[in-house]
């Protein structure tokens, strides 16, 4: 029988939990956050949030002790690795220093990790060789060996934020058995919708309708590519509500939320969607042309922005692209309610 797993994802305004036996989703349950619990990516009470998370676990039922945490980006590093062929060892101990561009402060201080992309060379597959340029200085009987290489998606993030997320999960009667940034809980989606679908060639582009920050995620089948970062997300339109409705901002957000007085169709959260539009359609036109050979053609939804069906819209009409939910990409994931929002945990708990 198939482990269960509890996906946790703190958001802006909701924690979510996800209870996951293999690929079926058992319970999907999200409560609000408390005002000023999470500021800029960061928890300001680990013992209110581990509360949080255990008075939720019990009020649903939810029986697993092994908790799978989802890494906001903000915490963690993530990058595209080509490395010799070497041994896990040898690996562990160069890993770091792919990193010394982003990192500050000592090595020790941060957490490594990898996933491997590429298959191992074969131990009898023929080693490629480069003959000597005739103008080099070398004699044309000269021959350079090219060694075996491999690809990674290597990730880092801090160990004091990993052993802040493991005393969080011990408050809330959890052990935390593994831990990943939405990237990876991606990977693992398209992984499932690629055997759902049987093709294995198709771009995916998924769209995270944050609250700060939009952040574009894109891949070539399983592959991670990059990710572009946009700093607008629905805090803009909290604020055109805020001076629409002469309300303060966080009134306001609950007015766009539950579309109060239909103030999602207002011409002001109409034309900052399409300013939203034309910025993420300069992205995606800039990816195309960086990438010649891409045939991207469909963008998955998720966030707090996925539920707002006139950004939706906008979306779709600006990008000449096909918007789907991203809750498609979870098997069965029609039959979640509000699926969208819980993508990222979803992904991170599924076998």
């Amino acid at each position: 029988m198939a482990k269960t797993m509890l996906g946790v994802d703190i958001g802006h305004d909701n924690l979510r939990l996800v209870q996951v036996q293999g690929r079926k989703v058992l319970r999907a349950v999200s409560v609000p956050m408390p005002r000023h619990l999470v500021k800029d990516g960061q928890i300001i009470s680990d013992e209110t949030i581990g509360e949080l998370i255990r008075k939720t676990i019990k009020d649903n039922g939810i029986r697993t002790k092994s908790a799978a945490f989802v890494i906001p980006s903000s915490n963690v590093y993530v990058k595209n690795v080509e490395m010799p062929v070497m041994t896990e060892e040898q690996l562990l101990y160069n890993l770091p220093f792919e990193f010394r561009d982003y990192i500050t402060g000592e090595i020790r201080e941060y957490l490594f990790d990898y996933a491997l992309i590429s298959d191992l060379p074969s131990q009898n597959a023929p080693v490629q060789e480069k003959k000597a340029d005739a103008d080099s200085g070398f004699g044309d009987e000269e021959e350079e060996q090219e060694a075996p290489r491999m690809e990674l998606l290597a990730v880092s993030t801090p160990r004091t934020y990993m052993d802040e997320m493991r005393g969080i999960m011990r408050k809330a009667g959890m052990k935390l058995d593994k831990a990943a940034p939405p990237i990876c809980a991606y990977i693992n989606l398209i992984r499932v919708h690629q055997q759902m679908t049987g093709d294995m060639e198709q771009e995916y582009c998924i769209l995270d309708l944050g609250y700060q920050s939009i952040r574009m995620h894109m891949y070539k089948g399983d592959r991670y590519v990059i990710t572009r970062v946009l700093d607008m997300g629905l805090n803009m339109l909290d604020e055109v509500l805020a001076d629409a409705f002469n309300v303060d901002i966080h009134l306001a957000h609950t007015y766009l939320m539950t579309n109060y007085e239909d103030c999602q169709n207002r011409e002001e959260c109409l034309n900052t969607y399409g300013n939203i539009a034309m910025e993420l359609m300069r992205v995606l036109n800039f990816y195309r042309y960086s990438n010649r050979d891409s045939n991207i053609s469909d963008v998955w939804l998720c966030g707090g922005g996925a539920v707002i069906q006139p950004l939706r819209e906008a979306l779709a009409d600006t990008l000449d692209i096909d918007v789907h939910p991203a809750s498609d990409l979870i098997p069965d994931g029609g039959e979640i309610e509000n699926g969208n929002s819980f993508v990222q945990a979803v992904g991170i708990a599924i076998d």
